[in-house]
Parts: structure tokens; sequence; C-alpha cells
């Protein structure tokens, strides 16, 4: 069965990650056999998280790339971002107010991936989400890589 790996981290993440996450991404797919890759496209980190993938995609073209959309497709109709192989709203966010649709989709995302990959150095909704799976790492639920740690 496939494995899939979610990022999360800051919108002001530092190009200097590059590669650190290339190498990440490389681990995941060949030591623990991750097929795809889900990330959202707000954030600096979610650009560095996409890039890493799509560089791997250009060695390992069965690595699927997955842009998560947090906003209902008909309400805020997007194309596929280039680079990825498409798009994934998670089921019953329909009922989710807008301000809480990208906490309540990443939320999503931790509790149905084998692996999260995060970096999230201050407080704010990326540390919550982080401590969240790492409790749920505890419990032998998910597989969680934090970057940048002191």
């Amino acid at each position: 069965m496939e494995k899939t790996c979610f990022f999360i981290g800051h919108r002001d993440a530092p190009d200097s990650l590059a590669p650190e996450l290339d190498a990440l991404v490389e681990r995941h797919i060949t030591e623990y056999g991750v097929g795809e890759f889900v990330v959202g496209r707000y954030g600096g980190f979610d650009a560095l998280a996409a890039s890493a993938v799509k560089r791997a995609k250009a060695r390992r073209p069965d690595v699927r790339l997955v842009c998560l959309r947090p906003y209902h497709p008909a309400e805020r109709p997007e194309k596929t971002p280039s680079g990825f192989d498409g798009s994934f709203y998670p089921p019953g966010m329909e009922r989710v107010p807008r301000k809480l649709a990208i906490v309540r989709a990443n939320r999503y995302m931790v509790d149905n991936s084998d692996f999260l990959i995060a970096y999230a150095r201050h407080p704010g909704n990326a540390r919550e989400l982080v401590e969240y799976a790492q409790r749920r790492e505890w419990r032998g639920l998910l597989r969680v890589e934090v970057l940048g740690q002191p």
C-alpha cells in the first residue's frame, strides 16, 4: 500500500532548508515507501516542500505530488499548480467556516497520513499542528520529522 507524507510549516521558512528537504524526501521514498506527498500552497515552506518533491519526481516519475485544497473547489476554483499531479479537498470540509479551513484541512492530513515533515520554529498554527502530530507519533500512528530544531 502506498504511503503518504504531508508537509506543514511556517510561511517564512528560509531557502536554506532546501538541501535538508531534498534529503528527507529522498529518504521517505527509498526507506519508508512514500509514494504520495501532499502539500498546501500558502507559504514559503509549502513552496520549498513542493520544489523538493518536484526534484525527486524528475528522478522518480512514479512519485505523486498532490496539492491540498482547504477551500471548496466550487467556491474557490483554482487550476492544479504546475508540477502537481492533482489536488485534494478533504471530505466534510463543506461545513467548516472559512477562517478555520486551512487549520482543519491540515489536521485532516495529519490524521490521514503516514508521515509528516514540518518546519515549526515559533508559535502558531504550524507549531500547534506539530505538537498534535507528535502526540499521534507517540501512539505509533504517525512518524514526524521536524526541520531546524535547535
